[in-house]
């Protein structure tokens, strides 16, 4: 997992789509959905912390702007 559209392209296997024309609220749902994705041990460790990482990163850039 590289970058926010591999982040999409795994919530995606799961039957979550997340579009809300929003980048900001998209990013707030995406975490949410991975949190309850990891408690449920549906996504491995790794994967759920690179995840994190990368919407943490997403975050900061849209603050930026």
């Amino acid at each position: 997992m590289k970058n926010y559209y591999d982040i999409l392209q795994l919530l995606k296997r799961f039957g979550t789509i997340i579009y809300t024309g929003d980048r900001s609220d998209d990013i707030e749902l995406m975490e949410e959905e991975l949190d309850e994705l990891h408690g449920m041990n549906m996504i491995e460790k790794e994967d759920f912390i690179r995840a994190k990482l990368i919407l943490r990163e997403e975050k900061s850039r849209l603050k930026e702007k």
